[in-house]
């Protein structure tokens, strides 16, 4: 038992100082999966993408495909960066949650689903809602635990902190002065 104690403690310890740099994937991935699934609208063309919604009801195919593309494309490139990750993070919640509901639910949860498997390969099913799902709670954690180092949000709030506390210093040796 005293050796398990120890090993766990360990593991623990080792694994604290590396917990900081856990974001980064996150951002790089998640960005990189929005930015290519803007592209491949936009491969296809705004007019494709609006057909496509305008078939399934949505109001304003047009401008929700623009804003749609717009969504992925820059918010995906803002997680990367670090950049007004809450506030992008809105919008793109928004883009996943439309697309579960409309498109993957009646698939359910499973995003590989296999039908059959022939002399071409393995043949797939439309997928669920699964992969919507991981990139959501991936956005909650980026925006609840934060971007991580290599942020521009952190540069920024570095930034409006010391500008924050010259201010203050300033203040108070004003203060200090007219006494």
């Amino acid at each position: 038992m005293k050796i398990f104690n120890t090993f766990s403690s360990l593991a623990l310890s080792s694994r604290f100082p590396l917990a900081r740099w856990a974001p980064i994937p996150i951002r790089l991935i998640v960005g990189y999966g929005f930015i290519e699934h803007g592209f491949a609208k936009l491969s296809r063309g705004v007019g494709a993408f609006a057909a496509i919604l305008q078939a399934m009801g949505v109001p304003h195919p047009h401008l929700m495909a623009q804003l749609t593309i717009l969504t992925e494309l820059l918010g995906g490139f803002a997680v990367i960066l670090g950049a007004f990750v809450a506030v992008v993070s809105l919008p793109m919640a928004a883009v996943l949650l439309v697309a579960m509901f409309t498109v993957h639910l009646p698939y359910g949860f499973s995003a590989i689903k296999l039908i059959g498997v022939t002399a071409a390969g393995a043949q797939f099913g439309p997928p669920g809602y699964e992969v919507d799902l991981l990139y959501a709670a991936c956005l909650a954690t980026l925006v609840m635990g934060g971007p991580g180092p290599f942020a521009v949000d952190r540069f920024i709030a570095d930034v409006v902190s010391n500008q924050l506390r010259h201010l203050k210093f300033v203040a108070l040796r004003d203060e200090k002065e007219s006494a």
